[in-house]
Formats: C-alpha cells, sequence, structure tokens
C-alpha cells in the first residue's frame, strides 16, 4: 500500500491535527520534495514532533520514508501502466534512480540540520541582521552559492559585498569594522588564501562565518561561527548534487529567518522585486 493510500485510507481515524498533516499532504504531495519536516511544520503552524508522530504513527521510520514513498507512489502514477518488456524495465530503473537521488538529498539535509543546531543558525542571522556590511567570497564552484546569498541578502536591503578573487576581497576589507560580518564559503576548507582574509577580518574586529563540509580544516578554525554541511556518497556524480542540495537547504533556513525576524526586510523584498520584474522581462 503506498503512503498516499495508506493517509487516505487512515484518515477518519486521525486526530484534529493529525487531518490537517494528511490534507496538506494529499493536496501537496507534489510539493514535499522541496519541504523538510520543518518546513511543512511551519506551513500548517505545528511542532516539527507533530510531523515525526505523524509519520511514525502511519508505519514510517520519519519524515525522509513518508517523503521518498510518496515520491515513489507519485513516479509510479507520472509513469501510468508498467509496459511489458524492455520498457518496462527501463521505466523502472529511472524510476528507482530518481526516488534513490531524491532520499539520498533527504537524507543529507536531514543531517546537516541536526549538525547546525538551531543556536548556531538563529546566531548567524542575528549576526547578519545585525551588521554594517556582510562581505561574501566562495572560490571556484563556492562563488555559486556565495553569490546567489548575496543577491538575496541585497534584496532585504542588507548590503552585500561580494567578491570572488582573494586580492580585491581585502582591499574590499580595508573598510570593514566591528560588527561587520565575513561570510566565507568553501566546501572543503583548505585555501590558504581565504584562511589570511579571516584573519586580516578578525583583525578589523569583524565576526566570520565559515560555510564548509562537516570535517576537520583549517578554515573552520578562524570562525566565530561554523556552518557544516553533512552530504556523502561514493559516487562521484552524487556527492556534488547532494552537498550543493543540503547547502542550499542550510542558506534557505538562515534567509527564512533574516526574513521573518523584521517586517521592514519583507517590504523591502517585495518593493526590490517588483522593481527587478520589468528588468527581466523580454
Amino acid at each position: 500500500m503506498s503512503a498516499l493510500v495508506k493517509i487516505r485510507a487512515e484518515r477518519d481515524r486521525m486526530s484534529a491535527i493529525e487531518r490537517r498533516i494528511a490534507d496538506f499532504v494529499l493536496e501537496n504531495a507534489q510539493l514535499l520534495r522541496d519541504y523538510s519536516s520543518q518546513h511543512l511544520a511551519n506551513a500548517l503552524g505545528i511542532s516539527q514532533s507533530s510531523v515525526v508522530k505523524f509519520c511514525q504513527k502511519l508505519g514510517f521510520k520519519g519524515y525522509p520514508d513518508l517523503k521518498f514513498s510518496i515520491g515513489e507512489a507519485l513516479v509510479r502514477a507520472d509513469n501510468g501502466q508498467a509496459t511489458a518488456g524492455a520498457e518496462a524495465a527501463e521505466s523502472d530503473r529511472k524510476s528507482t534512480l530518481a526516488g534513490s537521488l531524491w532520499r539520498r538529498k533527504s537524507e543529507a539535509e536531514e543531517a546537516t540540520r541536526l549538525i547546525n543546531p538551531p543556536d548556531a543558525i538563529d546566531a548567524v542571522a542575528a549576526a547578519i541582521g545585525h551588521a554594517g556590511k556582510v562581505f561574501i567570497i566562495g572560490l571556484g564552484e563556492d562563488d555559486i552559492h556565495a553569490r546567489a546569498f548575496a543577491q538575496k541578502l541585497s534584496l532585504l536591503g542588507i548590503l552585500a559585498v561580494h567578491n570572488f578573487d582573494p586580492a580585491h576581497m581585502t582591499a574590499s576589507m580595508s573598510v570593514a569594522g566591528p560588527g561587520d560580518v565575513l561570510l566565507v564559503f568553501s566546501e572543503h576548507g583548505k585555501q590558504s588564501a581565504l584562511c589570511q582574509i579571516c584573519r586580516y577580518f578578525r583583525e578589523q574586529q569583524g565576526k566570520v562565518i565559515t560555510v564548509t563540509r562537516h570535517t576537520s580544516n583549517a578554515l573552520r578554525a578562524h570562525a566565530d561561527i561554523a556552518l557544516l554541511v553533512s552530504a556523502h556518497d561514493e559516487r562521484a556524480h552524487i556527492e556534488p548534487l547532494l552537498y550543493h542540495s543540503a547547502l542550499q537547504h542550510l542558506l534557505d533556513g538562515v534567509f527564512v529567518l533574516l526574513c521573518e525576524a523584521d517586517d521592514g526586510r519583507n517590504a523591502r523584498l517585495q518593493a526590490n522585486l517588483e522593481r527587478l520584474q520589468p528588468l527581466l522581462e523580454p
């Protein structure tokens, strides 16, 4: 029995809160791949533990298992009736690959959430929210997330100084002062240039936040606050996908806190999006 069928069958025997969760899941099954258990709880205005208990009552180990089961059901529904022979085998293979990737991403996101306690996320959001300037740097592929996060901060009206060149960033930091923040993205935390930048920034009495893998690395030693990403897979083509997915999930959590901590930021975000829209239209 699929998860969706099981939810429909059990709905009438559920408590009021459980029915709210069930109805949301049934009506928004396609959206769940982008929802963590905390996202779902926030959307319904309930506790995360209520979501977990709901999943366990249905016979699942936790929310990732429920989400994976629903994903499999949706894939089967999209594929329709299984065809015979080689076509059916190929369809099953693709469904298995897609479902496996979905599950591995969910596991990486969940592991990353567990190694970054709420106090650390709150501290990062508070430091960025109160900073006069936020300096952001990432080298190579790390710059993808650095650039995107800098843009999000700018939309909130937070002054973000983004750079992908250590020399230019060092020059920019000459105007840094107490209360400013340096946010450094480095998957493996081994670049000596970034360590040097961190040392210089701390001399300016600024606060350093690093974003790296959950490993012992030189960059973490220079951090006032270290955000960590847990994403592991033996397959070289899968592990980067898990890392980027878990890191994005982590940054989204910080961004949501920044939005919800200040109504003025939400107003600036909406105003900036409205200004940008005409520029993006063909």
